[in-house]
């Protein structure tokens, strides 16, 4: 499967400017929230509306009213692979046009590779 750099160069380029960090938050229940932000976690646990929800990103856990709760209950790791893929996702798609361009000046087909 050839990977179309250009397509996940442009989502990349798209999506909202880096780097995300990993909040944990509460509800206006005080029940967790684990968001996605552009902002750095205070680690106070903001109570809704003590934080900017214009700031974030994504959610892995909303508890109350109960809209986003994953069945593994991976909301922290869920949560850390999205701040992380904002920042690698761009950086793995230079590495592999360099690659890819190492192949091609060595003569090879990096397509074929």
């Amino acid at each position: 499967m050839k990977l179309d750099l250009d397509e996940i160069e442009a989502l990349c380029s798209a999506a909202t400017p880096g780097p995300w960090y990993v909040r944990h938050l509460d509800d206006d229940q005080a029940m967790n929230l684990v968001a996605v932000s552009t902002t750095e976690d205070t680690g106070r646990g903001e109570r809704w509306p003590e934080f900017d929800h214009a700031e974030l990103i994504a959610a892995t856990l909303v508890q109350h009213p109960r809209y986003v709760d994953c069945a593994d209950e991976r909301w922290d790791v869920n949560a850390a692979f999205i701040a992380m893929a904002r920042e690698t996702v761009p950086q793995l798609v230079s590495e592999v046009r360099r690659l890819r361009g190492m192949l091609s000046a060595a003569g090879l087909n990096p397509d074929a590779v």
